[in-house]
């Protein structure tokens, strides 16, 4: 069955019936989102890590199956923030799957009742009683009005819209350093105006009218823009926060810029699970690799120089060095190194071949027990013992495929795992693989120098 046939049948489910003679109005919902996440050459795995949104809701919205997602409200943020990521409008891909679902539905029929037959006009008689009567009537009614306004006041959520820029992505000329973001709000509402890579963020307060305005500092590159607002008074935040995307181009011939944060230069690391991470500008790619220089002070040579270390995905070992850069930042999961001296070059390149790199000389001197498990192809159950003591909470529990866990030891560890063919062992930074089949539960003890032994332990 196609994505499409999963879209129409979630219209069904919506009570949008399948008509014969409709025009095609072009690819599905589930189509569009499918296609702009291949265009970006992303999988759902990387794409759940860029946008914090879970692997199944992902899949769930290319596949059409909205039952699998948790509401309403939920899904419309979901579509809003993936549509973003994967540089769609959000607001068409909402009324896309509004449409989808069928909420674009005919105004009934209105019903005109029949005119009743006039009745002579009464005259009025006002007595004290009725006056009496109608006043305190009046002031119970003006009370229940006053006192619903007030708790609707306090119930409601605040507004937020965003009125500039009119689309929430938008390219600006690349001699742009600042823009002015302006909206509409709950009178008296705090507007906040969250960036990546800054620590504090605009803050605002809307006008009388509703109205609010921020002017903001752009950089070279994309600008992302997170927008939210509370009521000071109910401490109540808006339900639909809104994001901002602005891209200032880079200059023609600009080199990129490139910091590495980790790892530190100099440092000994006890154990080989070694963190590259970092910020650059203007570039599109960003490589690490690791060469081994030598043994580490004072332990003896290796007898033959070990192969040099890739980072490994979260799903499945990476087959190169290389990352795409969306947001200026990078981090690759841990190079898995071997205990020695070792060099880690970073090398960040713009569109246009233009490099720039850094290196980082590091050691890697093990000292007692250093484990590194990676859940692959399936879920494992995994628990584990430290020196003999079980220890939590990364300790006797589901982890799911692509997970990376670290454990260290002064004298042992020991791991019982619910299925042994999905639990890939790293020790003292020389891999081991899997130690047994798919689906079984062992329990294994490691305890270097002695290889890996199997225990009953459960």
């Amino acid at each position: 069955m196609t994505t499409r046939d999963h879209a129409r049948r979630a219209a069904q489910r919506f009570g949008a019936g399948d008509r014969s003679d409709a025009v095609d109005p072009g690819p599905s919902l589930p189509d569009r989102l499918t296609a702009a996440r291949e265009r970006k050459g992303v999988d759902l795995v990387r794409a759940e890590r860029d946008t914090k949104i879970r692997v199944r809701y992902l899949s769930a919205l290319e596949s059409g199956d909205y039952r699998d997602l948790p509401g309403a409200v939920y899904t419309k943020g979901f579509l809003r923030n993936y549509a973003i990521y994967l540089g769609l409008d959000p607001e068409d891909v909402l009324r896309q799957w509004r449409r989808e679902r069928g909420e674009a539905t005919a105004p009934e029929p209105v019903i005109v009742p029949p005119r009743p037959l006039a009745e002579p006009a009464r005259p009025l008689n006002f007595s004290p009683s009725v006056v009496v009567a109608a006043l305190l009537t009046a002031g119970v009614v003006l009370f229940f009005i006053y006192l619903s306004a007030q708790l609707l006041r306090y119930s409601r959520p605040p507004d937020l819209a965003v009125t500039n820029p009119a689309q929430a992505v938008i390219d600006v000329e690349e001699s742009t350093t600042s823009y002015r973001l302006a909206g509409t709000s709950t009178a008296g509402a705090t507007i906040s105006i969250l960036t990546p890579g800054q620590e504090q963020p605009y803050r605002t307060t809307a006008q009388s009218d509703g109205t609010w305005a921020v002017q903001v500092d752009l950089r070279r590159g994309q600008n992302r823009f997170d927008i939210s607002a509370v009521n000071t008074e109910t401490g109540k935040e808006a339900e639909t926060p809104r994001t901002v995307v602005i891209t200032v181009p880079f200059l023609v011939f600009q080199a990129p810029t490139l910091t590495v944060t980790q790892p530190v230069e100099g440092t000994t690391y006890g154990n080989g699970a070694i963190a590259v991470e970092g910020t650059t500008t203007n570039a599109q790619t960003v490589m690490a690799t690791a060469t081994f220089l030598g043994a580490a002070p004072g332990a003896p040579a290796p007898a033959r120089t070990p192969p040099p270390a890739s980072p490994r995905a979260s799903a499945e070992p990476a087959k190169g060095t290389t990352m795409n850069v969306d947001d200026g930042s990078f981090e690759f999961a841990p190079l898995e190194l071997t205990a020695g001296r070792w060099a880690i070059t970073v090398t960040a390149t713009s569109a246009q071949g233009q490099t720039a790199t850094q290196t980082r000389n590091i050691v890697v001197a093990y000292s007692g027990v250093n484990l590194v498990i990676a859940i692959r192809g399936n879920p494992a159950w995994i628990k584990v013992w430290v020196d003999g003591e079980l220890v939590g909470p990364q300790s006797g529990r589901v982890f799911a495929a692509g997970k990376t866990i670290t454990f260290h030891g002064t004298t042992s560890v020991e791991i019982r795992t619910g299925s042994s063919g999905a639990t890939h062992f790293t020790l003292n930074g020389v891999s081991l693989g899997t130690l047994g089949k798919s689906g079984v539960p062992e329990t294994w003890l490691f305890n270097p120098p002695d290889p890996p032994v199997k225990t009953q332990r459960t």
